[in-house]
């Protein structure tokens, strides 16, 4: 390690134990209420009329959040949450006041989809820790959602089983929730102490009301909690359930029909009240949704967003500090393949298939939060053609392999944490392995005005020989207040490397960069909200030093109190850039001529059965005609409150871009390029009811580039024309997708899912292709339609145990309506609702 990294180091160590120093949170007053046993459980119908609601007490005096932070709930809207618990969960009874209740919005959804609603939510923390808890939100549509939320991280992928009901009467709606103990996490003790808050949102308003009122001025949302006191020992059930799912998928492509079957198994076991196991045995991701493909021409891999529900599930404590991408556990396969003359490859493999996995993952009594994760994927083999002969063979380009996480999260105080995370890749044989391990601490002072962070991160990779490679940052921020400021410092040197099991791209720089923001706590004249922020950052390239970049962005957002939203920035570089990556060679790099970026977007009520959202945004280079033009446009229009109909349209369009495309003999060769993108997309949901539901979903992407120059790259960045060069690189390329779900939960965590997919793509070595050609060409490229059905079915232990023996006291879940409308749910889960 060189003087200069050492110093960094020693920064960064230095940042780790002054923030050790710091204190805890001072106390915040928080609300209490004392809650009774009930011995016979309420009907979990909407109507809050059982014998267990009548003498159940009521936390009540709401407080406004949004907009206006801090005003008391008006007498019209008074709302009154009953709670009580018994052996097997917790109850609560809401009585939301409401002086024109044919007014109050519920828009179906699928379920975990908040549309235009009115909801309730319930936030419950068993370690009454004040950093995570569970959210439970029920619309007045009926509809459930759940999700983990970590201070202000919400990890909406999360699915528990739970009950509620939800009834519109005269002058208010009710929504009536039971939440079993095995879906909630709490210590061995047989006094308990949870933390509470409890939310209703008015959303012909857009009014957020909130139980133990959250400051806006300073702090997380969770630090807020109040607490519930009155729980007595109680026994969290034996957590132990199993969901047996089966398959079947028709596919044809080019002509060729196959038909495959498959079953298998997710388990989950809590090991104690407190740590819990997830595994999944012949798994099946043949319905995930389709990935968004693009024509890449930039120097790194595209990340894909994951959709496989075992990996998004969860994974809370895997994913701190970024080392896991769990798109590498049955990617594609790690190794190549070595062909003899005469030989080619015939079937290289996308992917690898995944044998098994687990995770574990809880927290003890201390607040120590640890997760272990581990998956196996099997042998994969590409195929090797003889052209001669035609005789095939096969070549190992991925061996048994096994992935690893292991995770240790200790918080201390209200809002502060130190962490340890190491992934290991274990490949058989002399394929490579890989190890990464981080540090990281997070401290907020005892007034929750200042946050400290500093992390470092070390990665090894053994091919034939041992790579070692090093990120550390630092930094600190005032986070109170209409006034925030923050500043740290980050580095990687130029080896590190964590694509084994995690994502990185950009490496061998050291960047320092500045914060500052301007905020309305509370309306003013005619906005409701207004940020305001600066950003400054100077990059610089550290093994050879080399100034990189110097770049300051303003960007602003504003909503009105008509909630019409708009904003705009400015960014530009104006030192211009020496990019160290699109040369794709070690010390080399190129000169990008300094930039300005003006952009604007504009987003319409959503309460309104029409709203579009409308973005610009232009690049001009300090290069004669180069620049780069975006423009989005994405309208939704609601037909009903079961039918709604989202369209997306982006089109980029980029004039004498220069780019990395080829390496001859030792030349470097660039290309200025014209490449136009356009990226349609159509989603259309029909919603039966909270049941039950039909989604479209259609994306077309279309990219072309078209050459008009090429040059050498010089040693000092700058490119010099090469008259010489003349292979083609035009391209055009277009990717087609539709995907026809139907979906039917029928019983708690059970579901149906029939799905019609329709893919193809194209890629075409020439540019300038018009409109109806193109789509000729494509068409005419081998298709793959597919239909599948997967059945999944969830089966709880306890349940199940009652099958068999006397009756138990559980919560009854009512389907039929009383003196009005009536919704009644007892599953969840599946998009991204923000609080």
């Amino acid at each position: 390690m060189n003087i200069s990294l050492k110093k960094l180091f020693f920064f960064s160590m230095v940042s780790f134990g002054f923030s050790l120093n710091a204190q805890t949170l001072d106390s915040i007053p928080r609300k209490k209420i004392s809650i009774p046993r009930i011995t016979v459980a309420p009907k979990i119908d909407g109507v809050l009329n059982d014998a267990a609601w009548q003498d159940a007490p009521i936390a009540t005096n709401f407080v406004e959040r949004v907009p206006t932070n801090g005003k008391p709930i008006p007498d019209s809207l008074k709302t009154d949450v009953k709670i009580v618990y018994d052996d097997l969960g917790i109850y609560f009874g809401a009585t939301m006041k409401d002086p024109e209740p044919d007014k109050i919005l519920k828009e179906l959804t699928e379920r975990d989809g908040i549309g235009n609603d009115d909801f309730f939510f319930v936030l419950l923390n068993g370690y009454n820790d004040r950093q995570q808890s569970l959210q439970f939100i029920v619309t007045a549509a009926g509809v459930q959602y759940d999700a983990k939320m970590t201070n202000e991280n919400e990890d909406a992928s999360w699915n528990g089983i739970w009950y509620s009901a939800v009834q519109i009467n005269d002058d208010s709606w009710v929504a009536e929730i039971f939440i079993p103990y095995s879906e909630v996490r709490f210590p061995h003790k047989n006094v308990q102490l949870w933390g509470l808050n409890m939310e209703r949102e008015m959303r012909r308003t857009r009014t957020r009301y909130s139980w133990s009122h959250i400051d806006n001025t300073k702090g997380a949302f969770s630090i807020y909690d109040g607490e519930i006191y009155g729980i007595e020992n109680i026994q969290s059930p034996t957590r132990l359930s199993f969901q047996p799912y089966v398959s079947t998928y028709v596919n044809d492509f080019d002509g060729n029909t196959e038909t495959i079957f498959n079953g298998g198994m997710d388990l989950k076991y809590g090991i104690n009240d407190a740590f819990t196991i997830d595994m999944v045995l012949i798994p099946d991701f043949g319905q995930s949704k389709f990935d968004a493909e693009v024509l890449n021409l930039s120097a790194f891999e595209v990340q894909y967003e994951e959709n496989r529900p075992f990996f998004t599930e969860g994974t809370e404590l895997f994913t701190k500090g970024g080392l896991f991408y769990s798109r590498r556990i049955g990617g594609r396969p790690s190794g190549d393949v070595v062909l003899s003359e005469n030989e080619e490859t015939e079937i290289f493999p996308s992917s690898v298939d995944l044998i098994n996995a687990f995770k574990i993952s809880g927290r003890t009594d201390g607040n120590l939060g640890i997760g272990v994760f581990n998956a196996i994927t099997e042998k994969t083999y590409a195929t090797i053609k003889d052209t001669l002969t035609n005789e095939t063979r096969k070549s190992l380009v991925e061996p048994l392999s096994n992935y690893n996480i292991l995770v240790l999260d200790q918080r201390f105080g209200d809002n502060s944490s130190a962490s340890f995370v190491n992934t290991n890749v274990s490949r058989e044989g002399d394929f490579r392995n890989a190890n990464a391990t981080g540090l990281y601490l997070d401290v907020t002072n005892k007034k929750n005005t200042l946050n400290y962070f500093a992390n470092v991160e070390g990665s090894w990779v053994n091919e034939e020989d041992i790579k070692f490679g090093m990120e550390a940052s630092a930094g600190m921020g005032k986070i109170s207040g209409k006034h925030r400021v923050s500043g740290q410092i980050n580095f990687r040197t130029k080896d590190y490397d964590i694509n084994d099991m995690g994502y990185s791209s950009e490496t061998n720089y050291i960047n320092y960069s500045g914060y500052y923001g301007y905020r309305y706590l509370q309306p003013k004249g005619f906005l409701n909200t207004m940020y305001l922020n600066f950003n400054l950052n100077y990059t610089r390239r550290l093994e050879t030093d080399l100034y990189s970049n110097f770049l300051f962005n303003f960007n602003s957002s504003f909503t009105t109190k008509e909630f019409l939203g708009f904003g705009g920035g400015f960014e530009m570089t104006p030192f211009g850039k020496n990019d160290i990556y699109e040369a794709r060679a070690e010390n080399s790099y190129v000169k990008v001529p300094d930039y300005y970026d003006v952009w604007g977007w504009i987003s319409t009520d959503y309460r309104k059965k029409l709203a579009t959202d409308l973005t610009i945004d232009w690049y001009k280079y300090n290069e004669a005609g180069r620049g780069e033009l975006i423009l989005e446009l994405k309208p939704q229009y609601r037909f009903s409150d079961k039918w709604k109909l989202f369209l997306s349209s982006r089109a980029i369009l980029s004039d004498k871009e220069e780019g990395y495309v080829d390496k001859v003999d030792e030349a470097i060769v660039f290309g200025k390029r014209d490449r136009n993108t356009l990226i349609n997309s159509l989603e259309s949901q029909y919603i039966f009811n909270n049941k039950m539901a039909l989604n479209l979903a259609f994306r077309h992407y279309y990219s072309e580039v078209e050459y008009s120059q090429f040059y050498n790259l010089q040693n000092d960045g700058s490119l010099l024309e090469n008259s010489i060069f003349n292979e083609n690189q035009d391209a055009t390329y277009n990717n087609w997708n539709i995907d026809l779900r139907f979906s039917w939960w029928f019983a708690p965590g059970s579901q149906l899912t029939l799905l019609y997919r329709n893919a193809m793509e194209n890629y075409m070595t020439h540019s300038r292709v018009n409109f109806s050609n193109n789509f000729n060409n494509l068409f005419d490229e081998p298709q793959l339609n597919s239909i599948s059905l997967r059945v999944s079915y969830y089966l709880d232990y306890n349940r199940m145990k009652s099958w068999f023996g006397p009756k138990d006291n559980s919560a009854k879940v009512g389907n039929t309506s009383r003196n009005g409308k009536m919704y009644a749910s007892g599953m969840l889960h599946n998009a991204g609702f923000k609080i």
